[in-house]
């Protein structure tokens, strides 16, 4: 979909024209308030499609309800352009316009709304699925038009990785895209620098694969940065469980196990091109977890950056393993933040379900940011508990801990595990994401099944706002 900005897209020819009605008001197009049925209100997501017969530029009109005029907010225009981009889809509309009438600068967040309901992943379709061609705006901010469409383009960067199969998106080809993403410095290490930095956890659950680790270190530094930071993404680019092997049913989207390093690749690729002035580290810790030759094995002891020694008690708690290093590795910059994010428990998507992710940090204030930023780009955290009683359930009798508790409370458990990899004097938050990154079937106005990059809409908008 190509956006274009235009003088006014009221003289513009297209298959659909997309206007806006509030509740108790008429529309500003006097064509539509001439046929709109009594029974269309405008209430929030309300639509209703009108063919000019020949009278008007667009051949259709599509009226959406955006509800009280009031209660407006860049949430209410992004998803209910959303509804409105899937309506246009359905009649197999190409050339598209839209018209708002709002105080709110609407380019934005409809730009947003635009490209992720039209966004489908078919790079392996002989027969690939229908897409609106251009999308046409007017009356709108170009600064924030261009904006969105930077982050609408590290979305589609984001769902593409994490919907690639493992033979493509492997450690290596993550590797490879992080060193091409121009205004990005970006350092990969192999398997024996990843040793000498005494990476032992992350390496043993590497070592069941074919294919090789990478330890990748991601840099955006501008001038006088403000402050430093650190986003970790979960890289396990195919997880089958290690010799704790998981069911078959319970592998066919394991693909998608390394969607928090898609975010991160996502995410430094927008800063590159936003230039904020805060330094930012993208790291990930890239590997397969499989159950080869040199698989580890429950019972082994590892040895993490940082010293402390882990118990393993189920390989297929995997992901906090590689993560304990990259914490470790993200501590030693010196950053005053530190973000990870990860599909890292099913405790957590039982608990919460696809609709949100659970958060967990060190520091009260900085998780409250992120979750209200999180109401501002539709993306819902939830904050879970981290009790020392999570902690006490990991125990070992013959390491500094086991890399599982009970059964119970495993999303809370998993926090606390990562917790003993940071330092006190940084501000951490941990974001799972297990069950929102990946969808099974369509959800909401505008996900698709498949991989939704949950979460980079957020820190991008917290770290270059």
């Amino acid at each position: 979909m190509e956006v274009k900005i235009v003088e006014d897209v009221k003289n513009i020819e297209c298959d659909v024209l997309v206007i806006n009605k509030f509740e108790k008001k008429q529309t500003d197009c006097d064509f539509v308030n001439k046929f709109l049925p009594e029974e269309f209100t405008g209430k929030n997501k309300e639509t209703i499609l009108i063919n000019t017969l020949g009278q008007k530029l667009a051949k259709n009109i599509l009226v959406v309800g955006f509800g009280e005029e009031k209660k407006l907010t860049n949430n209410t225009i992004r998803e209910n352009t959303a509804i409105a981009i899937k309506k246009c889809g359905e009649i197999k509309a190409k050339k598209v316009a839209i018209c708002y009438s709002t105080e709110i600068n609407y380019g934005g967040p409809a730009v947003i709304g635009a490209k992720t309901s039209d966004y489908r992943f078919d790079k392996y379709k002989t027969k690939k699925d229908f897409h609106i061609e251009e999308l046409y705006l007017s009356n709108v901010d170009n600064n924030l038009v261009n904006k969105a469409k930077i982050i609408a383009n590290s979305l589609d960067l984001s769902r593409n990785l994490a919907n690639e199969p493992a033979a493509y998106a492997t450690p290596t080809k993550l590797a490879q895209i992080s060193q091409n993403i121009e205004g990005i410095e970006t350092q990969v290490y192999d398997y024996k620098k990843i040793e000498e930095m005494g990476m032992g956890a992350f390496l043993a659950v590497a070592k069941g694969s074919i294919e090789p680790p990478k330890f990748i270190h991601m840099k955006y530094v501008p001038q006088n940065p403000k402050k430093r930071i650190a986003i970790i993404g979960k890289g396990l680019c195919f997880d089958s469980g290690g010799l704790d092997l998981k069911p078959a049913n319970s592998m066919l989207t394991m693909r998608d196990d390394m969607s928090g390093s898609a975010i991160v690749i996502g995410v430094m690729k927008a800063i590159a091109q936003l230039k904020p002035d805060v330094e930012v580290h993208g790291i990930i810790a890239a590997c397969e977890n499989m159950p080869g030759a040199g698989a580890y094995k429950p019972g082994d002891i590892l040895t993490a950056m940082n010293g402390k020694t882990i118990e393993v008690d189920n390989t297929d708690a995997e992901g906090r393993l590689t993560l304990a290093d990259a914490l470790c590795y993200a501590c030693n910059l010196k950053v005053d933040e530190v973000f990870d994010i990860a599909t890292l428990t099913g405790a957590c998507m039982v608990a919460l379900g696809t609709v949100a992710s659970g958060i967990m940090g060190n520091n009260e204030e900085l998780i409250e940011k992120i979750i209200e930023t999180g109401k501002t780009t539709g993306e819902k955290f939830w904050q879970l508990p981290m009790w020392q009683e999570y902690r006490d359930n990991m125990d070992s009798d013959i390491a500094d801990m086991k890399n599982t508790g009970t059964r119970y409370g495993g999303a809370s458990a998993a926090g606390m595990f990562l917790k003993e990899f940071v330092n006190d004097e940084v501000k951490w938050v941990h974001l799972d994401i297990a069950g929102t990154a990946f969808l099974e079937k369509p959800q909401g106005e505008y996900y698709s099944k498949g991989s939704t990059a949950c979460g980079l809409k957020t820190l991008i908008k917290y770290i270059t706002e």
